[in-house]
C-alpha cells in the first residue's frame, strides 16, 4: 500500500519537471538569451539646469512633445527643423516625458527628472 502512495507520487513529481522542461526557453548558440534587445544610442541629449531644459540633437528634429507625469501637455511644436530646442518648465513639476522625432521619421521617448 505504501509502495502505491510513493509511486504515484514518483510519476506525479516526474509529470511536473517534464512540463517545466518542456516549456523553458532554450539560449541562443552565442549563450545570449533568446530574446535580446535592441540597445540603440539615441541622437540626442537632454541638458537640464534648473528649470531651464535644453535638447541638442545631431539631426534636426521635426517635432517635440513634452508632458507631465499628470498627463498635462507643456510643450507641443512642430515643425521645427532646428537641431536645439530649449524651455522653461512653467509648474512644479519634478517628473516630464519627452518625446523628439527626427527628420529621418525616427521617435524616441524619455523620462525626465528635474
Amino acid at each position: 500500500m505504501i509502495y502505491r502512495i510513493i509511486r504515484n507520487v514518483m510519476v506525479a513529481f516526474m509529470c511536473t519537471c517534464l512540463a517545466s522542461f518542456s516549456f523553458a526557453q532554450t539560449t541562443s548558440p552565442r549563450g545570449q538569451s533568446a530574446i535580446s534587445e535592441k540597445t540603440e544610442k539615441k541622437p540626442f541629449k537632454i541638458l537640464n539646469n534648473g528649470k531651464k531644459i535644453t535638447v541638442q540633437s545631431s539631426k534636426n528634429i521635426k517635432t517635440i512633445l513634452v508632458w507631465t507625469s499628470s498627463g498635462h501637455r507643456i510643450i507641443e511644436q512642430q515643425d521645427l527643423n532646428i537641431s536645439n530646442y530649449s524651455f522653461d518648465i512653467p509648474a512644479k513639476e519634478k517628473i516630464l516625458f519627452l518625446r523628439v522625432e527626427l527628420d529621418n521619421g525616427k521617435m524616441y521617448t524619455q523620462k525626465i527628472g528635474v
